[in-house]
């Protein structure tokens, strides 16, 4: 489940390649996070996913990176 899904910010670091998804106004602290065998790192805090953080994102969505 997903912690807020009204309020959905995206920051894309292109010199990384690397997608931040975060639920909700503002950052949390998670209680645990993990990495998946994708390469993205999953957030969780009070059982919710509050952010998700994809690596190599152009490769992923089959884009050229400029």
């Amino acid at each position: 489940m997903i912690a807020d899904v009204e309020h959905i910010w995206l920051e894309y670091d292109r010199q990384n390649d690397i997608l931040y998804i975060n639920f909700g106004y503002d950052v949390e602290d998670a209680d645990e996070s993990f990495l998946t065998e994708n390469d993205i790192v999953v957030r969780i805090k009070n059982g919710k996913i509050v952010s998700l953080t994809i690596f190599d994102f152009s490769k992923k969505v089959g884009i050229e990176q400029y």
